[in-house]
């Protein structure tokens, strides 16, 4: 046997392509200047090292390195990276390509595995070196580091002045705008918080309300007006004087969340911090008006209620009453939130469909029903693996029934006394409600069993179905799962054991 070694073919005229990476942090005081200096600097590297063929310059500007999600640049040099576009990335720093570990040592993971390498000039490390991982978890570690300790700063400052009273806000409300650290009013904005305010209290709805403001092109801060950005200005402490301090915090653990603080932090409420836009009185009026329709709404429930889904978004449908007829429609499409084609049905058109749906299934229940529980028992008596298990049960419960009733009447004849009678009966019973336990066991780890026995509580309730009684509320709660609205009026019902069945209603919108 002969074994010939071929050894690798080098292209000694290919040259290796550069991808340079550079970002400004953001808590840089001259960001310009060094996002210019770097990009200059790695022009000219290119230059200097003509063994290099530089790709392109991915430069993030003013963006923390603490994480990925918002470092476009960065996104565009992995993907250049994945299309094998680069050979070796290039950048000043480890600290300048990432300050969170993790994020690291899993981007430099996965270029590995694409063949590029990475060089941190700082700290002269090469990715495509041994044990260099290593290395870089040290320094990547200490970056780290430091982040966290200008947040834990950062953070303590924030609480000791709002513990002192000096601290306003670093994002005005929607109606103000900040000069010299104080709130002024924003007149032109004020205008529309007031509006906001008025209407409510007249009786208008918060999603009607925005629909109000776009029809009239009033502006918001984030374009169209939403229900949600009505319901934050009518809970706004701010527009009567007041502020409620750390509404939300950022966490401590590495990289840091921006969450909504429900009670994990203190808050602190301070009276007159900045000039009111409305007063007191209209401010707690419109409270107790969204306190008083709350308790209305969470007293009302509707058999549609939380069961039609919108087939292209997801969302649930909602009830809408106009000129005294029931609507119902996607919740996002009537928020503005999206653009769904679904149409906004009648609820008596809904109820129509879904007594036209049982009364068909009542019709073909045999081809339909029947036949698909006869199919499923069929299915789980030959691949059930627990089903020899529960015959033998079954099996063990029918023997020891049977010694219960020979005992009862051996008690009967005076064969046996009362003290042994009671004694064997309550070891029977014993053993018989041991193994109903376990055999319950082994039917909830099977789901066709659930689907079976769910079928045939279905199958009960259409035999009891009759067309002429209309819409039957208790039944359609029993019955329905859910409700996919779809195009063309189409509704897919999935009823109890999973079955779906498509009927189509009327247009009459």
């Amino acid at each position: 046997m002969v074994v010939t070694e071929i050894q690798p073919t080098k292209k000694n005229n290919e040259k290796i392509r550069l991808a340079a990476y550079c970002r400004v942090s953001s808590d840089s005081s001259d960001q310009m200047n060094s996002f210019a200096a770097q990009i200059k600097y790695y022009t000219d590297y290119s230059k200097v090292h003509t063994e290099y063929e530089l790709v392109d310059i991915y430069a993030d500007e003013g963006i923390s390195g603490t994480s990925l999600k918002k470092r476009d640049e960065f996104k565009r040099l992995i993907k250049d990276c994945e299309n094998g576009k680069i050979d070796c990335v290039i950048t000043k720093s480890i600290s300048r390509f990432a300050r969170n570990t993790s994020d690291l040592l899993t981007v430099l993971r996965m270029l590995k595995t694409l063949g590029v390498r990475v060089y941190f000039e700082e700290q002269a490390l090469d990715s495509d070196k041994m044990n260099a991982e290593l290395f870089v978890t040290l320094p990547g570690l200490a970056a780290q580091q430091e982040s966290i300790n200008i947040s834990d700063n950062m953070r303590w400052s924030y609480r000791k002045r709002m513990e002192s009273g000096d601290f306003n806000t670093t994002y005005p409300a929607f109606g103000y705008r900040i000069s010299d650290n104080e709130l002024i009013v924003n007149e032109d904005e004020a205008k529309t918080v007031r509006t906001i305010f008025a209407l409510y209290l007249q009786g208008m709805g918060k999603q009607a309300i925005a629909n109000t403001l776009n029809a009239n092109n009033i502006p918001s801060r984030k374009g169209k007006w939403h229900c949600f950005s009505v319901d934050y200005i009518l809970n706004n402490e701010r527009y009567m004087g007041d502020a409620l301090l750390q509404k939300t915090y950022t966490t401590e653990s590495f990289p840091f969340v921006r969450k909504k603080n429900k009670g994990e932090c203190a808050k602190y409420y301070i009276e007159n911090s900045n000039v009111a836009i409305i007063s007191r009185e209209t401010f707690n009026a419109a409270k107790e008006l969204q306190r008083r329709k709350s308790v209305q709404h969470s007293n009302v429930s509707y058999p549609l209620s939380r069961i039609i889904k919108c087939c292209e978004c997801g969302h649930n449908y909602r009830r809408i009453v106009i000129n005294n007829k029931v609507y119902w429609g996607c919740s996002y499409k009537a928020s503005l939130k999206t653009d769904c084609a679904t149409q906004t049905l009648l609820e008596n058109d809904i109820y129509s469909a879904y007594t036209a749906m049982m009364s068909k299934l009542k019709r073909y229940k045999s081809e339909i029903l029947d036949n698909m529980i006869n199919q499923l028992e069929y299915i789980e008596d030959t691949t059930n693996p627990n089903q020899a298990s529960i015959a033998d049960i079954d099996k063990q419960i029918a023997d020891l029934s049977t010694q219960n009733l020979m005992i009862a009447r051996l008690r009967t004849k005076s064969i046996l006394s009362e003290s042994e009678f009671s004694k064997q009966a309550l070891e029977i019973n014993s053993k018989i409600s041991k193994l109903r336990s376990k055999r319950k066991l082994l039917l909830s780890d099977d789901s066709a069993e659930e689907t079976i026995c769910n079928l045939k509580h279905l199958s009960e309730i259409i035999d009891k179905f009759d067309y002429r009684d209309g819409f039957n509320e208790e039944m359609f709660s029993d019955t329905v799962d859910q409700i996919k609205a779809g195009y063309d009026n189409r509704l897919v019902f999935t009823l109890s054991g999973g079955l779906e069945l498509t009927e189509i209603i009327n247009e009459r919108i």
